[in-house]
């Protein structure tokens, strides 16, 4: 890959003024942490010991700061933790429990790896690999959860060592997610600009407002959450999907939030070099840092305030009058404020024209506001000022260099922007450049980040394209040359505000009339095995005993379920009704028909000592791929047919088991007919009846439950039966195998999502032995199924008498999840 620079100028100053608004409370500095090397990317309160706080960096190190209590302002660190192989860049707490009664840390980084550590060692205890890109954002649930977001624009769901599920449907990077206090929900923001709330692995809202990357989330309560973003904003929204406020106040990306205890009042930090105090809606106190990027916040257990920054150091800042720093120390870092460099760019502190601004007189004017920005001539220089509400005076934040007397105006236009440099980059020899357009206020690893993005290049040659864009651009940069650490994400190409522009359902009788054959209209299917039997229902099954029984008949159920009745009169009546209609390049011969009529006898019976003929065979499955109109007799006879074990083993085994596969997810499309998605369903459940079959579902298993999941919301009582035998028949075969907990995950997640919307007492009975089955014996699965909500869920059964066994089945379940 070859550079070349083909333009350059020099960038043309552009600011904003701003206005903060003041309260009474003030936080002062506690105290400063050189706590890193780099840049501190996260901060998380942590469980142990009593006031300690872990802190990640692009240092590629975690660091535990616990308070010194000899000194009551300062903090020490207790413990260091090395395990990622690039930046580190989020941190979060995993709940102690009997195995840990300290706590665990995880932590997410630019390896795409999480490490999850004690505070035993300095080693991680276990690495997370899964995802595809950076780990950016992390957050623990309770029995052991962890929630990550990625680049990679997935959010994944763990539990132990193990991916139990992944997020899939947001268009670009994960910034945040967290989880819900209410069991089972979600949140994650991402890049697209966009929020969604998941439920059990199923995206179950997208929240729209924000006009830029979502980079930050927190909880306020079971129903609401905050949000903020690289448009300047925060917002506060129901989880039902309302957006009930927006608070403006920061002039630049916003990185971080946290929520006081109290649910109500919160902090923030962002790029315009600041952390804000919110009480009551309002931003009551604005403190400066002599650092442009402060990348993280938390709230520690005493109230106190902990933030990390783009120059490595962590500061505390404090309402107890106990724990304010020295004197001396206030004053060292009033004076390391006053000697910062503030780029107009970023800096929000309006046009500067040197010749208009008045001198240090202004200064003795008080402000009105904490917070509130003032600029004064000093010579030929520019400082700017912030009123301090607590202190009664004006305190430097540091010199402004850039003013539009000092600019230049030559630029270059590219696609109808200008820009301070346009690059051409050959990526091919003798091939067209690339053209890569920057401004000396844009971060270089975004830019390269976006570069390599846009023309689909390999993020291998991100060093390269950032470091070339650094070389070629030294003399023109304001401030000293961002270094290699630099995030591709960082926004520090600012953002200036205002500077850019029906139920399905085919009811009784979907075909021809009553008294027709309809599908559906048998048994909705039996247990493979003889003895009581809770599916088949009648004199199989007697309620009252089964209350006075202390063993579970219910789960874990591995025989797999079947549907296996049919009026074999009915479905070829249909058949050559349907046939003698078809048109004439479908119509079957006579010889076919024929040939359909004794497969289906044969199967049908299942006594026969008969084997079906190849010939057999290959005309059911010709037949199969009939006009979706017409083909759910043949679907029927399909239905039985797989249970045979010639059948089986023709129609599922090798690529014809693929072809098969693929042709009933198609049936199932949820813009398919209600009886074909029936049907398939029903083939897909009997296909477990023989060694074929369940190996092609078992290998097809992802694919086949994400497009059962979709029929939830088909308004079916059939289909809800089949889909949910379907799980059941996953859940037996899972059974017993504890290294199948992505399975089994899918299994709790789509049943879980079923349970939502099922009203038919039948599904709802085999989607409580599914989940009973899933999580018999695997203490994995219990803890997963307690983590998605799944006990909240389905307690409202175990009153449920009618029929008897759903309420039993219930209470074993929640029994198993005790």
């Amino acid at each position: 890959m070859h550079f070349q620079c083909c333009c350059v100028s020099v960038c043309r100053d552009r600011c904003l003024s701003s206005v903060i608004m003041s309260g009474s409370n003030s936080f002062r500095l506690r105290c400063s942490l050189a706590a890193h090397e780099m840049d501190v990317r996260g901060l998380a309160a942590a469980s142990f010991p009593h006031g300690a706080f872990v802190s990640v960096s692009r240092d590629r190190t975690a660091r535990v700061w616990v308070p010194n209590p000899s000194e009551n302002q300062v903090f020490t660190e207790m413990h260091c933790m090395n395990g990622h192989s690039n930046f580190v860049s989020c941190v979060c707490i995993i709940a102690p429990n009997e195995t840990y009664p300290r706590g665990l840390i995880a932590t997410g980084g630019h390896d795409n790896n999480i490490c999850v550590f004690s505070l035993d060692r300095p080693d991680p205890l276990f690495t997370l690999k899964g995802h595809k890109n950076t780990v950016c954002t992390l957050s623990a649930g309770k029995f052991g959860t962890i929630l990550s977001g990625s680049w990679d624009t997935t959010a994944k769901v763990w539990l132990g060592e193990k991916c139990m599920m992944t997020l899939q449907g947001h268009s670009a990077a994960v910034w945040a997610v967290v989880i819900l206090p209410e069991q089972g929900l979600m949140l994650s923001g991402s890049a697209d600009k966009t929020i969604k709330l998941w439920k059990a692995g199923r995206c179950e809202n997208t929240y729209t407002g924000h006009e830029d990357c979502v980079r930050g989330l927190a909880v306020i309560s079971d129903m609401e959450f905050f949000s903020c973003s690289n448009d300047a904003s925060i917002r506060r929204w129901m989880v039902t999907g309302e957006c009930v406020q927006v608070y403006y106040g920061h002039t630049n990306y916003i990185y971080s939030l946290a929520v006081f205890p109290n649910g109500q009042d919160f902090i923030s930090t962002g790029e315009d070099r600041t952390l804000r105090i919110w009480r009551k809606g309002e931003c009551s106190q604005t403190i400066r840092l002599p650092a442009q990027s402060v990348w993280c916040c938390c709230i520690l257990p005493d109230g106190d305030i902990a933030v990390g920054a783009s120059d490595g150091i962590i500061r505390v800042f404090t309402e107890s009058q106990e724990r304010v720093a020295s004197a001396q120390d206030l004053q060292a870092f009033e004076d390391e404020l006053s000697k910062a460099i503030i780029d107009p760019k970023t800096g929000d502190l309006g046009d500067i024209k040197i010749e208009d601004l008045p001198g240090r007189e202004h200064l003795n004017e008080p402000g009105n506001r904490d917070g509130q920005t003032r600029l004064i001539k000093e010579g030929s220089n520019v400082e700017a000022y912030q009123w301090s509400m607590s202190d009664g005076r004006w305190v430097k934040i540091g010199d402004v260099v850039g003013g539009s007397s000092q600019q230049n105006s030559k630029r270059v236009m590219y696609e109808g922007k200008e820009y301070d440099f346009v690059f051409s980059i050959d990526v091919n020899e003798g091939g067209p450049g690339l053209k890569l357009p920057y401004n000396v206020t844009d971060d270089p690893w975004l830019t390269a980040h976006n570069f390599l993005e846009k023309n689909d290049l390999s993020p291998m040659f991100l060093d390269q394209v950032a470091n070339f864009i650094i070389e070629n651009t030294k003399g023109h940069t304001l401030g000293p040359a961002p270094t290699s650490a630099t995030d591709p994400f960082t926004g520090a190409g600012r953002y200036i505000p205002g500077s850019g522009g029906g139920d399905q359902g085919f009811g009784a009788d979907p075909f021809t009339g009553g008294g027709r054959y309809i599908p559906g209209s048998e048994s909705t299917g039996r247990v493979s095995s003889s003895g009581a039997d809770p599916f088949t229902g009648g004199s199989a099954y007697s309620s009252s005993s089964a209350l006075k029984a202390t063993t579970n008949i219910f789960f874990p159920n591995t025989d797999g379920v079947m549907f296996e009745q049919a009026n074999t009169t009915q479905i070829l009546g249909k058949l050559r009704e349907l046939n003698n209609a078809a048109p004439a390049d479908r119509k079957l011969s006579d010889a076919a028909l024929d040939s359909l009529e004794k497969l289906l006898h044969l199967v049908a019976d299942q006594k026969s000592q008969e084997q079906p003929t190849a010939e057999q065979i290959s005309v059911l499955w010709r037949t199969s791929h009939w006009p979706e109109d017409i083909v759910f007799p043949v679907l029927d006879i399909l239905r039985l047919a797989v249970r045979h074990p010639e059948v089986n083993a023709q129609l599922c085994g090798g690529t014809e088991g693929s072809s098969l596969c693929n042709h009933l997810l198609g049936l199932m499309s949820p813009e398919g007919r209600p009886a074909n998605q029936m049907l398939a369903l029903r083939t897909l459940c009997n296909c477990f009846s023989g060694s074929h079959g369940r190996a092609l579902l078992l290998g097809q298993r992802d694919a086949v439950l994400s497009r059962s999941g979709d029929l939830c919301a088909v308004s079916n009582k059939n289909i809800h039966v089949a889909l949910a035998t379907l799980v059941l028949n996953y859940a037996g075969r899972l059974y017993g195998q504890p290294t199948e907990i992505e399975a089994k995950a899918q299994c709790l997640s789509v049943a879980s999502t079923a349970l939502e919307v099922v009203q038919d007492k039948e599904a709802i009975f085999r989607l409580l032995v599914a989940l009973g089955t899933t999580v018999a014996g695997d203490s994995t699965a219990k803890d997963l199924a307690r983590s998605l909500g799944v006990n909240s869920q389905i307690s409202k059964y175990a009153r449920v008498s009618d029929p008897a066994k759903v309420g039993e089945c219930c209470r074993l379940v929640l029994d198993e999840l005790q």
